[in-house]
């Protein structure tokens, strides 16, 4: 049987989601925890890859396991929250069928970057602390020609595996969020590197270093020597996984 497992994660002490030997993974951790609690081989599929240090509000991982027949979910779900490390929440488990899938069954992503204008010691780990004003109008300016069907070259690692680089954006902005700014993106999809790369060069924009036109041209060009410097890791947050009707239960 497939099942969903919704999670969220600090990723400051772990080096992204992805299984990597020798290192200390959000997947390694999930996997070995279902597999003891469940007493078999698990291997989970995450909706996507995030990067060092990067966190998670919304993650969802499929699995596929069967279960004891006294086992239920909800008591699945409890003994998962107290194996797992206290960075990691588990927040949701459905069975889901066969054929979906948590990476390519999901039909949106949504990140959100958070900075911070006075530094705050509490959330030196998940916002990004800025010493000087940003122009957000001129970013907003600037976010809003990420509406769209872009090649998101531009924004993307270099030699990042991706078979391509277009992705449609349905919104980015800049929001008032306690002690600073949000900058929210959603996407059908991502590639690796964009949204820290994104943040990055409209910061340069709030700076004065770029115009809301030439970050344009920018994303236009599909140049990635261009762009500005990411972003740091530790105010990303992947914060939501949309799927079609059907697949998550009300």
């Amino acid at each position: 049987m497939r099942y969903f497992f919704h999670l969220a994660y600090d990723g400051t002490r772990y080096h992204g989601w992805q299984v990597q030997p020798h290192t200390l993974t959000v997947q390694a951790e999930v996997d070995r925890c279902l597999s003891q609690v469940l007493r078999q081989p698990i291997h989970s599929l995450g909706s996507g890859r995030t990067d060092t240090g990067v966190h998670a509000s919304h993650q969802v991982a499929h699995f596929e396991a069967e279960l004891p027949e006294a086992l239920t979910l909800e008591q699945l779900l409890y003994r998962l929250r107290r194996a797992l490390p206290t960075d990691i929440g588990a927040l949701r488990l459905h069975p889901v069928a066969d054929a979906d899938h948590a990476r390519f069954s999901a039909e949106e992503r949504t990140y959100e970057y958070f900075v911070v204008t006075q530094p705050d010691p509490f959330r030196r780990d998940h916002a990004l602390y800025v010493d000087r004003p940003l122009d957000v109008a001129a970013m907003n300016e600037a976010a809003g020609y990420l509406v769209g069907q872009f090649d998101f070259t531009s924004f993307s690692k270099v030699k990042g595996g991706e078979n391509h680089y277009v992705c449609y954006c349905y919104e980015a902005g800049w929001h008032a969020a306690p002690g600073g700014w949000v900058f929210r993106i959603r996407a059908n999809r991502f590639v690796r590197g964009m949204v820290r790369l994104v943040v990055g060069t409209l910061l340069d924009v709030g700076r004065g270093k770029m115009t809301a036109r030439e970050f344009q041209a920018l994303l236009w060009a599909q140049r990635r020597v261009d762009a500005g410097g990411a972003a740091p890791a530790r105010g990303l947050f992947l914060s939501k996984v949309t799927y079609g009707p059907g697949i998550v239960p009300e």
